[in-house]
């Protein structure tokens, strides 16, 4: 365990304050005989998600019948899965591999900074997916007037760099805290409630700022897909034949399936209070939001999806 020393201006000469210079992922070393099977449990998972994720990039941009811009949106998607995923798993398997959890300060900053500058884009591009729907389904005639490709590119443009200033400054807060005693976070990656846990002093005005930040980036997007989806299914009902109103769902069916899956394990994580977190847990579900999340969402949109079924039996050998 490294530290290193400064001198604080409010003590005397000679008396030091410890800083932590890096930090211990303490990870599955609760588990040290499954460390084996683990890594090649995620190397499976990230494989897959890489595989998956990257066959929807591709059939989204060659497949003539995809492009629209549902599949514009799910082509970008799957792209910031993959970005998503790699903030964590390579670095997890490298731990699992060489039974070292150690990472510096600075490396920890990054890729708790990441973490959330994508966490905060998958939110906001979920919501932009249930917009469009939206105006598929409720106003069909003003559909390619509205979402014309311009509209599309500005709005994943904004989905991506709106939360970047504020969340540059939140990490900034978060490793600004007095880390002065132990170093052991016991997670699989860098997160704000494990690092808050280990601060020195009052964190009382960094939580408030991560919650703002929270009811701007994660729950207004989501209030937004729920207003959407509200007004498709009042749309749906209104249809007159049952197979128009079991196309029109279908073509929302998978989009509820990963926000639901995305949402509600992250939420678990963050919106818990403090008394019913247990370590085991919450590791569980940090792990489901960044790694069974991105695996399920080319299986649900291919699953669910003749035309996506119909590019990819065009692409693949039979």
């Amino acid at each position: 365990i490294h530290y290193f020393h400064r001198q604080n201006k409010n003590t005397m000469p000679g008396d030091n304050i410890t800083i932590v210079a890096e930090f211990i992922l303490l990870g599955f070393s609760d588990l040290p005989k499954l460390q084996g099977f683990l890594f090649g449990m995620f190397l499976s998972i990230y494989l897959c998600i890489l595989i998956g994720n990257g066959l929807l990039i591709v059939i989204t941009k060659i497949d003539p019948s995809l492009q629209t811009p549902m599949y514009f949106f799910l082509g970008n998607f799957s792209f910031l899965e993959i970005c998503y995923t790699s903030v964590t798993i390579p670095r997890m398997l490298a731990d699992l591999w060489t039974h070292k959890g150690t990472i510096s300060f600075v490396a920890c900053a990054v890729q708790t900074c990441f973490l959330y500058i994508l966490g905060v884009a998958e939110c906001l591009l979920l919501g932009v997916m249930a917009y469009d729907r939206y105006v598929a389904i409720c106003k069909p005639l003003y559909y390619p007037l509205i979402m014309n490709h311009k509209v599309c590119v500005q709005l994943i443009v904004v989905s991506w760099v709106i939360g970047v200033p504020i969340l540059i400054e939140e990490t900034y807060q978060i490793f600004s805290l007095n880390f002065c005693g132990p170093n052991k976070l016991n997670h699989v990656f860098c997160d704000a409630p494990p690092l808050i846990e280990l601060a020195c002093g009052d964190t009382y005005k960094i939580e408030v700022f991560l919650h703002v930040a929270a009811l701007m980036f994660v729950i207004t997007p989501f209030l937004l897909i729920l207003v959407s989806y509200v007004k498709i299914i009042a749309t749906i009902l209104r249809l007159p034949s049952t197979s128009g109103r079991s196309k029109a769902f279908s073509t929302c069916s998978s989009h509820l399936m990963v926000v639901g899956l995305f949402y509600g394990s992250g939420s678990i994580v963050y919106l818990r209070p403090k008394s019913s977190h247990s370590a085991g847990s919450v590791k569980a579900f940090a792990l489901f939001y960044t790694t069974v999340t991105p695996l399920f969402n080319p299986i649900i949109y291919s699953l669910r999806n003749k035309d996506v079924i119909a590019a990819l039996r065009k692409l693949l050998p039979k």
